[in-house]
């Protein structure tokens, strides 16, 4: 009887607890599918963000090859001493761009290949991907390794300058006519900076140069910019430096 008695009791005690442990088990497993699903969606859409995103750069850097290209490819700039480079998006005079010893003013092959130059690349900017992409054009001057690093700076930055003041000035360069709206664009897009003597070429001659490097926005970048305002340039002035 007391035996009975026990195995009543634990069957009692058993069979109350079962249904609390498998639901417990339920509830472990419903949660363990809820994070599986909530993980696998999450997984999904950073897939689809990274996919979007990579698709985006692909298609901008194709834009900005097209730009360049076109810029390369034009018929006017055939005959000039002019080499642009789509991978380093560089614009190089060659022979047209070198100066003298000690020397900022351009000479006249360069104002002639920058007076052909010009016009081709406000066209691309104009078109449907450089209104897109194009950000600015920086007018890089260099020297070579004589002198002092101050000096040299100052006289690569006026060599830069020359060249802006050459698309600018009537007086600098007499074969570029532009109008008033161009020349405005010119402000707003040219950037004139001076790097002394680095990236020095095999000869001295060759190192004094001017290059013209051209700069693209990037994705979250052209994002930003679209949302600054656009400012109108003042009326042209007139360049200060010597003739």
């Amino acid at each position: 009887m007391i035996g009975n008695r026990y195995a009543k009791k634990t069957r009692s005690k058993d069979e109350g607890e079962k249904p609390f442990w498998i639901s417990f088990a339920d509830l472990m497993t419903a949660l363990m599918t809820l994070f599986l699903v909530v993980m696998a969606v999450s997984l999904m859409v950073v897939t689809k963000k990274i996919n979007e995103a990579t698709q985006a750069e692909k298609e901008r850097s194709s834009e900005i090859l097209d730009i360049c290209t076109g810029i390369k490819d034009d018929p006017t700039l055939k005959n000039q001493l002019i080499t642009v480079d789509c991978k380093e998006n560089r614009i190089n005079f060659g022979e047209a761009g070198r100066f003298g010893h000690n020397d900022y003013r351009l000479n006249a092959e360069g104002i002639k290949a920058l007076s052909a130059l010009v016009p081709v690349v406000l066209e691309a900017a104009n078109s449907e991907n450089g209104k897109k992409w194009f950000k600015q054009i920086v007018i890089e001057g260099f020297t070579d390794t004589d002198g002092s690093y101050l000096y040299n700076l100052n006289l690569s930055l006026r060599r830069s300058e020359w060249v802006m003041c050459s698309l600018l000035d009537p007086t600098f360069n007499q074969e570029l006519t532009l109008t008033d709206a161009q020349k405005n664009q010119i402000k707003q897009l040219f950037l004139a900076g001076g790097v002394s003597f680095n990236s020095a070429k095999d000869s001295k001659e060759a190192s004094r140069r001017v290059e013209l490097r051209m700069q693209f926005y990037g994705l979250k970048e052209k994002d930003s910019a679209e949302a600054q305002p656009i400012f109108v340039s003042a009326p042209i002035e007139t360049c200060q430096l010597a003739r």
